[in-house]
């Protein structure tokens, strides 16, 4: 009787080991649909790309009348897209960490009304700071508060098709460029720039009816690293007290695991904490190297698309030419996106492998850029930029979400924009200073390409870490099942001896 009575209790500790195991190797199970509902996430993801950083790339028609209406200069007008670019990418982190404490949909409706108010109030300014806090500071909040949240839910969402899915929605931000540069040009000549202000303001407030399309799942999509880590505590704790028959005791925790119960209070902040902003992201290692690809890519990603139109200008190509050039390449960006994506989508090889051919290829073309001088030769370079630029932006997030994990997609996508703004606020000014040095645009082309050329360096790096981090897994596991099935057997064959010996 006692010797069933052990071997039912290690049955049991096994199939807890199991269960453990399982648990740390395929965390959060999936409750993306990948369809049905899906597809109206993906319309609002669609549209609020087209709404933010859409109307970023077309605000530069605005540009010649608010510095002729202030008499200021061009740089004092570009500072008002600069500070909410650099807004956008500083208070991602808030709209991740607002969007777990209360929901993505409130999060969304709330950035929609602040950007919508902004840009109205910003009508009525009456000097260039006012344009700074309005049109700059508080859109640029309201698009950190739309953006965010709604890539994430997107990422939730989809699994199976996420790589299609973020491909999909990024061709809002071309499509809207198309369509409202024109657009906003129209509104300028008919009803002045203050005009044409309001109606942007009014335009924004879709972004409201954006975040009401965000319907949570029904099932939790989600776990939470802190989840994750109480889980697998409680399973472990379960395991170990519940095998004290006085025989077998099997203990799963690693020393550098268990919490001293002395910092109670300290653990129950740092729980909190964790349910709003995963800060442990900054530890690992796969996420910051990823993050430094994006500081690099960012620095190259922006200066082409403000230099492209200048430098066909000091070739000597006509304005409504060298403003074809930008059509070409959206256009193609557009084809790039939604091609590419596909094929991520297909998984014909790892998507970071995907993500660092394109990347090198478009330092290259970049590269490549300076030997252009006619407009045949221009338009080249503009249909090829924007295919490969499409090829690259269309994964990235879908990388990351496969760096850390879609459960831990909200925060990561927050620190990743936080840290990458850096480049994204440097890029433009250092392509600058190196044409004024040189007087000539094709060196902030070269500055752009080799910037993106070292980035695939990182992409480099994080693909050797996560094949062997795979390679340990494995032999960790395989040692730890072997090493505790060992232990389990050497332990029920003594305990069969002694049964035999008390007979």
């Amino acid at each position: 009787m006692h010797f069933s009575l052990v071997l039912k209790a290690v049955q049991i500790n096994m199939d807890s080991l199991k269960k453990v195991q399982r648990g740390r190797t395929a965390v959060a199970p999936t409750a993306a649909p990948d369809g049905g509902y899906a597809w109206f996430v993906l319309l609002s993801c669609f549209l609020v790309f087209g709404l933010t950083f859409g109307v970023i790339k077309s605000f530069g028609v605005f540009y010649v009348e608010i510095q002729q209406y202030f008499e200021t200069t061009a740089t004092g007008t570009s500072w008002i897209t600069s500070i909410a670019v650099a807004t956008i990418h500083v208070a991602a982190p808030v709209a991740s960490a607002l969007s777990a404490r209360c929901s993505h949909r409130s999060v969304v409706i709330t950035g929609g009304l602040i950007c919508s108010s902004g840009v109205m109030i910003g009508a009525y300014a009456n000097n260039v700071i006012e344009l700074y806090l309005t049109v700059g500071f508080l859109n640029g909040l309201g698009y950190a508060l739309t953006w965010t949240p709604t890539v994430t839910m997107l990422g939730l969402y989809f699994e199976r098709r996420r790589p299609l899915a973020n491909a999909l929605a990024s061709t809002g931000e071309c499509i809207f460029t198309f369509v409202l540069t024109p657009l906003f040009q129209l509104l300028i000549d008919t009803y002045t720039w203050r005009g044409a202000l309001l109606i942007l303001g009014a335009l924004q407030l879709n972004l409201c009816l954006c975040g009401m399309l965000l319907r949570p799942l029904k099932t939790p999509p989600e776990l939470t690293h802190v989840d994750e880590v109480k889980a697998e505590e409680t399973e472990e704790q379960r395991i170990c007290e519940g095998s004290d028959l006085g025989t077998v005791k099997v203990c799963l925790e690693d020393p550098e695991e268990i919490t001293d119960s002395k910092d109670s209070k300290t653990a129950e902040l740092r729980t909190r904490i964790l349910r709003y902003v995963d800060y442990t992201l900054i530890s690992n290692a796969q996420f910051m190297v990823y993050s430094m690809f994006g500081v690099f890519a960012a620095l190259g990603f922006f200066a082409p698309a403000l230099f492209l139109v200048p430098y066909a200008r000091s070739k000597g190509i006509e304005e409504y030419q060298a403003a074809a050039l930008m059509s070409i390449s959206a256009a193609l960006d557009v084809f790039g996106r939604v091609f590419f994506g596909w094929v991520a989508n297909l998984r014909l090889v790892e998507t970071v492998q995907q993500l660092t051919a394109t990347v090198i290829l478009l330092g290259s073309v970049l590269l490549l850029c300076p030997l252009a001088s006619s407009f045949s030769e221009l338009a080249a370079f503009s249909a090829a930029y924007g295919l490969v630029y499409g090829a690259a932006v269309s994964i990235h997030i879908t990388v990351l979400a496969e760096v850390v994990g879609v459960h831990r997609l909200g925060s990561a996508l927050g620190f990743f924009m936080l840290i990458r703004s850096g480049g994204g606020l440097l890029g433009p000014p250092i392509a600058g200073y190196f044409i004024d040095k040189m007087g000539n645009y094709g060196t902030g082309f070269i500055m752009a390409g080799v910037s993106l050329l070292v980035s695939a360096l990182f992409l480099l790096l994080l693909h050797q870490m996560t094949r062997r981090g795979q390679r340990s897994t494995k032999r960790n596991h395989n040692m730890q099942t072997d090493k505790m099935g060992q232990s389990l057997g050497g332990e029920v064959t003594d305990l069969s001896m002694k049964s035999k010996m008390e007979k």
